[in-house]
């Protein structure tokens, strides 16, 4: 089983690095923390990737003081790898390649949502440390006693409203990414926790 999981996190985790990737490449909005990162790299100079580690640093400690417990280091482990991939995909895979057209881009987009959709359910399955942007969902709905879906949307306007400020990648994807990312995972999740338990049956 825990060979299963470990799959389950490196897979999840390059698949949905590939979808957020793809996202970006259609240059039709992207969601509001990957609108984030770009904006933070187009300032700085910085990579994307290095963004999503920099701001998983600062998430790490923001919930920590929300939760007032220690910070979860663990999940280093997860962020880094996720800057790492997203970095790959995009200087190196996607480098040199550009959408034209905009059904083009909406394809593109599309893809990206899946593949988002898909690699998010396969990572939360492996049960290792989420991501601190995942957290600050929790830590917000448990610090302030707000809803889930009240925290989620507070996280997502944050990330949003500095995205803005930083003239980051905002368009019509980054509502469709919005409207759609919550309820895809949801319909990948449970076809994924079922093809999970396969394989892991199988590798036993």
């Amino acid at each position: 089983m825990k060979l299963t999981r470990l799959l389950f996190f490196i897979t999840g985790i390059a698949i949905l690095t590939f979808g957020a990737g793809l996202t970006l490449k259609a240059n039709l909005g992207a969601g509001p923390w990957d609108a984030l990162t770009a904006g933070q790299a187009k300032v700085t100079g910085f990579t994307v990737g290095s963004w999503v580690i920099i701001d998983g640093v600062v998430l790490l400690f923001v919930n920590a003081y929300l939760l007032r417990q220690k910070p979860q280091f663990l999940a280093a482990v997860t962020f880094v790898f996720i800057g790492t991939m997203i970095d790959f995909w995009l200087l190196k895979v996607m480098k040199d390649w550009h959408p034209i057209g905009l059904a083009y881009q909406a394809g593109t987009l599309l893809v990206g949502i899946i593949m988002l959709s898909v690699g998010v359910a396969m990572y939360l399955q492996s049960s290792y440390p989420a991501n601190p942007i995942d957290n600050l969902m929790i830590a917000l709905h448990k610090r302030f006693g707000v809803s889930l879906m009240v925290a989620k949307t507070l996280g997502e306007m944050t990330a949003l409203v500095f995205a803005i400020l930083l003239k980051g990648p905002i368009g019509i994807g980054t509502l469709v990414i919005a409207f759609t990312i919550g309820p895809t995972v949801q319909w990948c999740y449970h076809p994924t926790e079922r093809f999970m338990m396969k394989v892991s049956s199988i590798l036993r």
